[in-house]
């Protein structure tokens, strides 16, 4: 009588497991496609700020002609993410357009005329507005492979994703070495 009371309570836990495993593999097919979905809106930001980069430089350019090197950092970390084709070297390459708008903005701080003008003005607070958006999507994009990664590591779910493979191979959004060095600001005249 013990042994078949023993063997009924592990067909129970058996059971209980197997029943709360069908909706752990339901959650995590979830989460990874609201991962996916997270990281298309990441590139969606980065695709508006890729579009915008070009009218900036047109009109700093006719301000700032010596600057070329500002000018063909920002057009390679353009043709960098334009090209990349995997989450991480579009992280690589959006860190490189970080960079090289942050030059940038260094530039534009040796020319006050530059500053003024309407169109350029209307394009940093475009640029300012997509960024904020980037950094957004970026936070949820990196909430939503943490709750994934949780969800995963925790029991039992953690059998069931063994069992169906599912593994914690998604790379958080981090900022890049550079972003940690505080930008220097000149404000002297340009010669």
């Amino acid at each position: 009588m013990k042994s078949l009371k023993r063997m009924l309570v592990v067909v129970a836990l058996v059971g209980s497991a197997v029943a709360t495993s069908g909706c752990s593999y339901n959650t995590f097919v979830s989460q990874e496609e609201a991962i996916k979905t997270q990281w298309a809106q990441v590139e969606n930001q980065l695709q508006r700020r890729n579009d915008l980069i070009p009218n900036l430089v047109e009109t700093t350019k006719g301000f700032a002609q010596q600057e070329k090197d500002v000018f063909q950092s920002i057009a390679d970390s353009r043709a960098k993410l334009a090209g990349a084709t995997t989450p991480d070297q579009k992280m690589t390459a959006a860190n490189e357009q970080t960079s090289a708008l942050a030059r940038l903005l260094v530039v534009v701080e040796n020319y006050p005329v530059l500053k003024s003008d309407a169109t350029f003005a209307r394009l940093m607070d475009e640029l300012a507005g997509t960024e904020n958006r980037i950094a957004v999507e970026r936070m949820r994009y990196n909430e939503t492979i943490q709750a994934y990664n949780t969800a995963r590591r925790q029991f039992p779910a953690n059998i069931t994703a063994g069992i169906f493979g599912f593994k914690g191979d998604y790379k958080l959004f981090e900022a890049p070495p550079e972003a940690k060095i505080a930008p220097k600001v000149q404000f002297t005249k340009p010669q």
